[in-house]
């Protein structure tokens, strides 16, 4: 790679900033978290406000994403690129499957796992993680590897809904404190189960997809029937989805 324009880093930087803010921002905020000269945050406001990607909130003395960022946020989700990059990785982890599986990429939104994609092994299984089945987060190994990275506020807030804690087989947590002690060892070791939570006779495994600042965004799941996989093959299935997930991040840029 060839050297790094100063003014292209420092602008991305401020970008970046104000994306990861909960709210608008000063500019003496920006020169002081990122250490720039306030001039050069200045000026870099300046150009990205003339092109749209910043507004000045002159009463408040701040500055906020303007349209042309909401403008770049939009061709990204267009272009399914997360979709795109995931598919043959996926394909590849259910190929290589040493017992019958279904992988799946799986996104958290509120109290819900959604799936995205779904790949079947040689030997056909039939689940219900179908393409856009909506799973309470809290029984499905995918939403609890994104969960168990998440601050327990957010994840407090989010599962703090009619609904979140549906009973579907009687197994599972149906508290929020059952699932904080379940995602804190989740958390440490990196990766996420269920054994029949879902569904009886059915047993999954699922790893985060993290980005470069470890926040998650997605995560990679294998689901088997739970009599064909012993010991020795749940420990290949947990290396092969926490190594896709790592792989999915990579290429995404993670």
């Amino acid at each position: 790679m060839g050297a790094v324009i100063p003014a292209a880093e420092r602008t991305l930087d401020v970008l970046t900033a104000m994306a990861q803010a909960s709210g608008p921002v000063t500019a003496a905020s920006l020169a002081r978290d990122l250490g720039i000269p306030r001039s050069s945050v200045y000026q870099l406001l300046d150009v990205l406000s003339a092109r749209g990607f910043v507004v000045h909130l002159a009463q408040e003395r701040r500055w906020t994403l303007g349209l042309t960022a909401f403008e770049v946020g939009s061709a990204y989700l267009r272009s399914d690129p997360l979709e795109r990059l995931t598919e043959p990785l996926l394909r590849r982890l259910a190929a290589d499957a040493p017992v019958p599986v279904v992988a799946h990429l799986g996104v958290v939104r509120g109290h819900e796992t959604v799936y995205l994609l779904k790949e079947v092994s040689e030997q056909v299984i039939t689940t219900v993680t179908q393409v856009g089945v909506r799973l309470p987060a809290a029984l499905t190994a995918s939403g609890r590897a994104v969960l168990a990275c998440l601050p327990k506020a957010q994840v407090r807030a989010q599962l703090s809904v009619p609904g979140a804690f549906t009973d579907r087989t009687g197994r599972g947590p149906r508290t929020l404190s059952a699932l904080s002690a379940l995602l804190t060892e989740e958390r440490r070791q990196g990766f996420s189960t269920e054994e029949g939570f879902i569904t009886e006779g059915f047993s999954s495994v699922a790893a985060p997809i993290l980005s470069s600042r470890r926040t998650p965004y997605a995560a990679i799941g294998l689901t088997f029937r739970s009599g064909e996989a012993p010991a020795r093959h749940r420990a290949s299935l947990v290396r092969a989805v926490m190594q896709c997930a790592h792989d999915v991040a990579v290429r995404h840029g993670g």
